[in-house]
C-alpha cells in the first residue's frame, strides 16, 4: 500500500469521525442537560458529561407525567401513517404507472400540488370536518391527516420504480392467470422493496414529528403524542431544562435508530427509478 493511499485513508478516517460527532452532538447535549443539577445549569452553564447521580431526580420528575403514554401515541401515529401510506401509495403508483386513462395527469399533477399547500393553511376547514365526523380527540383522524400529506410522496416513490420494471415481467404472469392484485402483491412490490423502505421512512418520520394537528385535534393529555408533550412543559416563568431533555433524548433514539437500521434501502430506494420516471 502507499504512502498516498495511508494518508487518503488516514483522511477519509478523520472526516468520518468529524461527521459522526457533529451529528452526535445533539445526542451528547440532551443527556449531559438530562442528567445534571438544574440549579447547576443555570449557575454555572452545561456540564461537560452526563452525570449518573441525578438519574433518580429526573426519574422523580417525570414519575407524575404519562411520557410512556406519550411515546405510544407518537408510535401509533408514526406507524399508521406508514401502513395507510403504503397500502394506498403502491395501489395509486401502480395505477398511475401501469395504466392509461383519461385524466392520468390531472390526477398526477393534483397529488403534486398537495405537497405546495401547508398544513396551517387547511386547518380550519380540517377542523371542522373533523368534528362532523367525530375525529376530534381521536389518534385515527392524526393518521388520516400525516397520510394525506404522504401519501403523494409514496405514490410517486412507487411509480418511479414500477416504471423502471420491463411489463414483460407482469404479462408472463397474467397469460398463466395471475390475477392483477397478485401481481402487484407478489411480483411488482417485492422488486421494489427498497422504494417502498424509502417510502416508509418518509412516511414515518411524517407521523412521528407531527405537532400541528396533533396541538389543534387533541384536547386529552393523555393522548398527545411526545411532540406535544415536550411543547407543555415549556412555562410561563419556569421551564424544567432537565425533563425536557430526558424527554427528548427518549423521543429522538427510536427514530435514530430506526433510521440506522435501513439507511442503506433509503438511498437505493430514493435512486431507483430516477433515470425513467
Amino acid at each position: 500500500m502507499s504512502a498516498l493511499s495511508l494518508i487518503l485513508g488516514f483522511l477519509r478516517a478523520i472526516l468520518v469521525l468529524v461527521l459522526v460527532a457533529v451529528a452526535g452532538f445533539p445526542i451528547y447535549w440532551m443527556a449531559t442537560t438530562a442528567f445534571s443539577d438544574p440549579g447547576q445549569l443555570y449557575a454555572s452553564g452545561q456540564v461537560p458529561w452526563p452525570q449518573p447521580q441525578y438519574f433518580g431526580a429526573l426519574v422523580a420528575e417525570l414519575e407524575g407525567l404519562p411520557v410512556g403514554r406519550w411515546m405510544l401515541n407518537t408510535l401509533f401515529v408514526a406507524t399508521g401513517t406508514t401502513v395507510v401510506s403504503l397500502l394506498l401509495g403502491s395501489l395509486a403508483g401502480y395505477a398511475l404507472s401501469r395504466f392509461r386513462f383519461h385524466g392520468r395527469g390531472v390526477v398526477g399533477f393534483l397529488l403534486f400540488m398537495t405537497q405546495v399547500v401547508p398544513e396551517a393553511l387547511i386547518l380550519v376547514p380540517l377542523y371542522a370536518m373533523f368534528v362532523a365526523l367525530g375525529l376530534l380527540n381521536n389518534l385515527l383522524g392524526l393518521v388520516l391527516a400525516n397520510a394525506a400529506f404522504s401519501l403523494p410522496v409514496a405514490t410517486f416513490i412507487v411509480k418511479g420504480a414500477i416504471d423502471a420494471i420491463p411489463y414483460e415481467i407482469e404479462e408472463s404472469a397474467l397469460i398463466d392467470n395471475c390475477p392483477r392484485i397478485g401481481v402487484l402483491t407478489m411480483i411488482v412490490l417485492p422488486l421494489i422493496a427498497p422504494s417502498l423502505a424509502a417510502a416508509a421512512v418518509i412516511a414515518f418520520f411524517a407521523g412521528w414529528n407531527e405537532y400541528l394537528f396533533a396541538s389543534t385535534f387533541l384536547m386529552n393529555r393523555t393522548l398527545w403524542p411526545a411532540s406535544v408533550g415536550l411543547a407543555s412543559f415549556i412555562g410561563q416563568y419556569e421551564t424544567p431544562l432537565s425533563a425536557v431533555m430526558g424527554t427528548a433524548l427518549l423521543f429522538s433514539l427510536p427514530a435514530i435508530t430506526f433510521f440506522l437500521v435501513i439507511q442503506r434501502r433509503i438511498v437505493s430506494g430514493l435512486t431507483s427509478g430516477a433515470v425513467k420516471g
